[in-house]
């Protein structure tokens, strides 16, 4: 089969085997590239890339596949919180072990997740980035009762707005740096920042962007950092202290207090919006042209969301 392997600084096409070992075989359909398939690239990765697969399996069911690693055995994945599993941290698919940009991909039965009716596989790709932004709205307790605003706007900030929305807080507001993520956070109902807000979600990763959370939460509110800080991040510790504002990260995505997963309730909203995947899905390339695929994904001209790869 044809798959996509990284050759740092970038990628390159190559033939191999089919992936062996216990699961099901997936006949792949989409692959996106993730922020993170960039930093594992750039530390040296040589494996397999990609992570937010969607796929077919064998009697023909569309699937996403959960990019998260688990065991199925210890007490976080009976508990459904697979990102708390021991594996999550050691497998990490495009790092250290084979990820799906590849005509076909071996996950665990328990990581496959069917697609409602209304959302192609095509556009499943954002199922998985869609849960990653699930998760950081319901650790926030976003809802009815909760104005919203989300800080950074790449496509996990934007499917964070989208969440929010579909769990029903009356606004969800947008810090974004340039005219096209604002343009695309309205054609996605959000609106500029005015006032205070109950939860404000973290997606840009940005010591800036950090302190402008801290700064619109209100006092007691609750702010949810999904982006990845690098180590030497300020933290804005006294503007926290004095609004005794809840910190809380947001890692991956699991099941809901319910045993719903969240990749389900993110498919559902895809479902249900489909301007959503027209809006963040801004380039698609076959698997031939993958190395071509990388760069606007790596340097974000303007307008750029989501760029994937069809195998």
């Amino acid at each position: 089969m044809r798959a996509v392997r990284g050759a740092p600084p970038g990628v390159e096409v190559v033939e191999t085997e089919l992936p062996g070992g216990a699961g099901g075989l997936v006949r792949v359909a989409v692959v996106g590239i993730c922020g993170s398939d960039l930093r594992y690239l750039r530390r040296g990765s040589t494996q397999i890339i990609g992570h937010e697969i969607a796929a077919t399996t064998a009697d023909g069911t569309a699937v996403a596949v959960e990019g998260v690693a688990r065991c199925d055995t210890c007490e976080w994945c009976g508990a459904g919180r697979h990102n708390m599993c021991r594996a999550a941290g050691r497998d990490i698919l495009g790092m250290t072990v084979s990820g799906g940009m590849a005509e076909y991909f071996r996950a665990p039965r328990s990581a496959l997740v069917p697609l409602p009716a209304g959302l192609s596989p095509d556009d499943a790709v954002l199922v998985e980035p869609g849960a990653v932004a699930w998760h950081a709205c319901r650790k926030g307790e976003a809802g009815p009762a909760t104005r919203v605003a989300v800080v950074g706007a790449g496509s996990i900030g934007l499917l964070a707005t989208a969440a929010a929305l579909w769990m029903g807080a009356p606004e969800a507001a947008l810090v974004a740096r340039h005219p096209f993520q604002a343009e695309a956070g309205e054609r996605l109902g959000t609106t500029q920042p005015s006032g205070l807000y109950d939860v404000v979600v973290e997606a840009s990763g940005s010591e800036n962007g950090l302190t402008r959370a801290i700064e619109l939460v209100r006092p007691l509110g609750t702010v949810v950092t999904v982006g990845v800080f690098t180590p030497d991040v300020t933290w804005p510790y006294k503007a926290a202290f004095l609004k005794e504002a809840q910190v809380v990260p947001s890692m991956a995505y699991a099941q809901d207090v319910t045993g719903t997963r969240e990749c389900a309730c993110s498919a559902r909203m895809l479902a249900d919006r489909p301007e959503i995947a027209r809006t963040l899905i801004t380039h698609r390339f076959g698997i031939d042209e993958a190395p071509r695929a990388f760069e606007p994904a790596a340097s974000r001209p303007p307008g750029t969301f989501k760029v994937v790869v069809h195998p």
